[in-house]
């Protein structure tokens, strides 16, 4: 879908939206709640001091004890709350806990937030590359991606429980340990969550330079294997069937297909092949990270990809393709664009200006999405450099973001949103 159909749609809900308002005077405008952005304000030096502590310690997915003493430092502050603690088992082996928290309100409301502390980074990183604060950034392995946005909604939860906040029905954080894997290890129990409530706020990074996230691309994983035959690669190579050469044939197969972009992209992540550099490679594996925003492009991708693998270029090889299919995609809705509008006007009372986008990174607001239930994704604070040693959070969206959160909270449990059937 074009950009141009969302952004007259998007219009549309925002003259909808306002126009009960038309018969105020032409200068009035929006006011913010001067008591809770001073609460934010307040609170800005130990969510940081809190956001320091977690981001130094190593939670990479699969890393069990790390995953669990993140949990051990955010579970007593939402226990604090009242909030009843469940740590729930991970799916699949070789994954921490998560964590659900859930606060019981006097109104009708059913919201979700949804955040993750495992990163991409692995064991022993937080020794050599620890949280540090430069002027209006700070860094650190996970910082924005995604611990930022977790301890946002714990700071968020505090200040509106200490501000006597309770009309919402349930008021839910769920704490993932596995979104970096595509959520192997609580599929099941986000879709339980996501079905149970009336929408779901996730909170992952926004965009530069102020945008919440509206659309997400899909994700899958396209595993290209070779199998070949061994042979002394000096004594009689002509014995063997090179795996790594035909595997080079096969990804030429990728030539065609964009590497960047709004659309469709496939990227080679990762390359193995041979045991000994004097073995001609029995085996051979590629693994193609593709990210779409139609599904329908998943099976053309993998089409291509099995035509290939019938048509070897090194005699007697074998080619297998097989498909890991992580998040599908968050599309351009008007659900989502019905939640942005409700955050523009929010961030219009702090006279800012909230920009909307998407990008290529997949999240659990598809989930959401595919069950019916209105998300709103990138709520976090801004960053960039996600998935390297440049990762980096900016440090003047702290306080807004949380504002941010809270209002739509608020706003949320006074006008909750309707489920809805989602087109195929």
């Amino acid at each position: 879908m074009t950009r141009a159909p969302r952004r007259t749609r998007t219009a549309l809900l925002i003259a909808l939206a306002t126009a009960g308002a038309t018969a105020l005077p032409a200068l009035a405008a929006p006011r913010r709640d001067d008591g809770l952005w001073k609460a934010a304000e307040a609170a800005r030096e130990g969510q940081l001091k809190l956001l320091e502590t977690v981001v130094n310690i190593d939670s990479g997915t699969g890393d069990v004890d790390g995953g669990r003493r993140v949990l051990d430092v955010l579970a007593p502050r939402l226990e604090a709350l009242g909030a009843r603690i469940e740590r729930v088992p991970a799916e699949i082996p070789g994954l921490p806990d998560n964590l659900v928290a859930t606060l019981k309100g006097k109104g009708k409301a059913r919201i979700l937030m949804i955040g993750h502390v495992d990163t991409v980074f692995e064991p022993g990183t937080t020794a050599k590359w620890r949280y540090a604060a430069n002027g209006n950034r700070a860094t650190g392995p996970g910082v924005s991606d995604e611990k930022g946005g977790v301890v946002q909604a714990i700071t968020a939860l505090e200040i509106l429980s200490a501000r006597g906040f309770r009309d919402y029905d349930t008021l839910t954080l769920l704490v993932e340990t596995s979104e970096e894997r595509g959520s192997p290890g609580t599929r099941a129990l986000i879709d339980r969550l996501v079905k149970s409530h009336d929408v779901e706020l996730n909170l992952e990074p926004g965009d530069a330079p102020d945008k919440i996230t509206v659309w997400r691309k899909g994700s899958s994983t396209f595993n290209i294997d070779v199998k070949g035959r061994p042979a002394h690669a000096g004594v009689a190579p002509q014995d063997g069937r090179n795996a790594a050469t035909e595997l080079v044939h096969q990804l030429a197969t990728l030539d065609g297909l964009p590497k960047s972009g709004d659309g469709l992209t496939a990227n080679l992540t990762i390359l193995q092949a041979g045991s000994r550099y004097n073995i001609i490679p029995e085996n051979a594996r590629a693994q193609v990270n593709v990210r779409i925003r139609d599904k329908a492009d998943l099976d053309r991708v993998q089409a291509t990809l099995e035509e290939s693998a019938r048509n070897t270029k090194v005699p007697d090889t074998r080619v297998t393709v097989s498909r890991e299919n992580s998040f599908p995609p968050l599309p351009d809705n008007p659900h989502t664009d019905a939640l942005a509008v409700r955050a523009k006007a929010i961030y219009a009372e702090m006279g800012r200006d909230l920009g909307t986008g998407g990008n290529g990174g997949a999240s659990e607001s598809a989930l959401s999405y595919e069950a019916g239930t209105p998300a709103l994704d990138g709520l976090g604070p801004v960053g960039g450099g996600f998935h390297t040693d440049k990762e980096w959070i900016d440090l003047t969206t702290i306080t807004p973001r949380t504002y941010l959160l809270m209002r739509m909270i608020q706003d949320l449990s006074a006008r909750p949103p309707r489920r809805f059937t989602p087109a195929d």
